[in-house]
């Protein structure tokens, strides 16, 4: 599996810099050059740097201007290492290490002990995006971030937490019905979903409990609307469940049904453990949404009283009446959630939440991830037999080269989608014709992106991103060169050879056919004088590949000439 990392290299001396990226691009690192750490500021602000090289020798204000590369860092757990004279090399580190750097590099460079040490920090980056990974599937970004600044986390009284159960109908008996890894497979495929959904709304799961999943909204995020977000996730797993039962049904099947229960009050969340730690959340208001979810039934969401006034005017609700709290003692008014009401759909189903209504729970406005499903499927099955190059396994790699690029390059969250979508619909035109296939691209995302909740001043932008990969057309703005560079990624990468044989199929397909002479010359030709990388990203990663597939192929015709 690829790994990329982006570097920083801060110095005034343009022969200290240029020599010091030339023995480190490649293998994955972005390396980027900065006059000044004045300079750095605005880069570290706005990429995620992983390893910083900066020379400190000559500046008065070393300590000031490292603690302010650091604060400014969108990256904070970022590695610095200082370039000092080897022959001031331990005086240096000694100095460096008090400024917050971790090791030194001595000038003039020993180039493998420069990798070597780079390689080390490279190691333990990589280490702490895993770990990070990690601690994001079990604990609340908010939770993590008061860990890391406090060394801990105090319990915390939240007046109106909303919680959501699920569970399913009759489990135990239909697990007794099933091979225990079959029973393990199938929750976690739906568990998987869950989550999918859960985060989606941004809304934090809590746990799961058997064949129980539990919820939370409006706890430890701070988007607007954690009843309604709440009630459309819930929504969309039950109308999930309901198309699983339904092709379960169909298939003469067994199928799982599940029952929902949702409920918002006040409630105490914290960290429990000494050694092995557990986000959770208690209170009364947990109780009352288990008990909501055990008196629901199958393919049902039961709300509470405390619920329903909050989101009425947005969804069909029916009343369910007084519902006793076992145990617990009392009762409290429920109620089933319907659909959405026709004016808050996006496609009048009832079913996926419009615009307006994705604004007002302060989420993405577009439905990105029915439009991209109904593209692939679009491409899967109308793409013609004979195009083999041009396919949905290309797009689908463009797609994640575009999203490789973007992270690398710091772009926003919005724009990424956008990139994607470009990605999504730019070899879509090949449905229709070979030449001048992005004009029919632009046309089918021009027609196809209103419904899915996309704005015209979004769409001109994907149009004119796709536009870009035309053949003799220039990018003119970064986004447009990301998606050029990813479409041409696979020129630097080791699987080369595999996708260009595919476009050789594709041409003979179509009766350009090319002897093995003219098949390598076409190859050479466009490496070396037609294809160029735009982005510096983009030359920094992949470029010394791409000039591995020249030599290459330049050997390879020598030999059979």
């Amino acid at each position: 599996m690829e790994r990329f990392i982006n570097i920083l290299i801060v110095n005034g001396n343009d022969k200290i810099k240029k020599g010091l990226k030339q023995i480190l691009v490649g293998g994955g690192n972005n390396v980027l050059l900065s006059d000044s750490i004045e300079n750095a500021y605005e880069i570290v602000k706005n990429k995620e740097i992983g390893i910083i090289i900066v020379s400190v020798d000559d500046s008065k204000n070393a300590l000031h201007e490292l603690n302010e590369l650091r604060r400014k860092s969108k990256l904070k757990n970022n590695y610095i290492l200082i370039i000092t004279s080897e022959i001031s090399a331990k005086l240096k580190l000694v100095k460096g290490l008090t400024y917050g750097a971790v090791d030194y590099i001595s000038f003039p460079f020993n180039p493998n002990l420069v990798k070597s040490k780079v390689e080390v920090y490279k190691s333990l980056y990589y280490k702490d995006q895993r770990i990070g990974q990690l601690l994001n599937n079990i604990f609340p970004s908010s939770v993590i971030n008061d860990l890391a600044g406090n060394g801990k986390f105090s319990a915390k009284q939240i007046q109106n937490g909303v919680v959501i159960f699920t569970d399913f109908v009759d489990f135990s008996a239909k697990a007794k019905k099933i091979n225990p890894l079959q029973l393990i497979k199938k929750l976690e495929n739906y568990f998987t979903k869950f989550d999918e959904i859960i985060e989606k709304y941004n809304i934090e799961k809590i746990k799961t409990i058997g064949d129980s999943y539990m919820a939370i909204a409006g706890v430890t995020e701070s988007y607007p609307k954690p009843t309604l977000r709440a009630c459309l996730a819930a929504m969309e797993i039950r109308n999930f469940m309901r198309n699983e039962r339904d092709v379960a049904i169909a298939m003469k099947k067994d199928f799982w049904e599940i029952r929902i229960g949702i409920h918002m009050g006040p409630l105490v969340a914290g960290i429990i453990g000494t050694s092995k730690y557990s986000f959770d959340v208690w209170g009364d208001t947990v109780n009352i949404a288990a008990r909501a979810e055990a008196a629901s039934v199958g393919g049902k969401i039961t709300i509470t009283s405390n619920i329903q006034p909050a989101i009425e005017n947005y969804f069909e609700t029916k009343s369910r009446g007084q519902i006793d709290i076992h145990k617990r003692g009392g009762n409290i008014e429920m109620f089933y959630l319907g659909q959405l009401k026709t004016k808050y759909c996006m496609y009048g189903e009832g079913v996926s939440p419009n615009s307006k209504i994705r604004e007002i729970c302060g989420l993405e406005t577009v439905d990105f991830q029915r439009m991209r499903t109904e593209i692939i499927n679009r491409l899967k099955s109308l793409l013609p037999d004979n195009i083999s190059y041009h396919d949905v396994h290309h797009t689908i790699d463009v797609e994640k080269s575009v999203i490789r690029y973007s992270k690398l390059e710091g772009i926003t969250n919005h724009e990424i989608l956008l990139l994607r979508t470009a990605a999504l619909f730019h070899d879509a035109g090949y449905i229709l014709k070979y030449s001048k296939n992005e004009d029919f691209a632009i046309q089918m995302a021009n027609k196809s992106l209103p419904k899915f909740g996309f704005i015209q001043k979004d769409i001109e932008i994907i149009t004119s991103i796709i536009n870009a990969t035309k053949h003799h057309i220039e990018p003119i703005n970064n986004l447009q060169k990301i998606m050029c560079d990813a479409d041409h990624d696979y020129l630097g990468r080791p699987d080369y050879y595999m996708i260009a044989n595919k476009l050789r199929e594709e041409l003979n397909n179509l009766g350009k056919t090319f002897k093995e002479s003219e098949w390598l010359n076409f190859q050479i030709n466009f490496l070396k004088n037609e294809h160029i990388y735009y982005t510096e990203t983009a030359r920094n990663i992949r470029e010394l590949g791409k000039t591995a597939r020249i030599e290459e192929l330049e050997q390879k015709l020598k030999e059979i000439e």
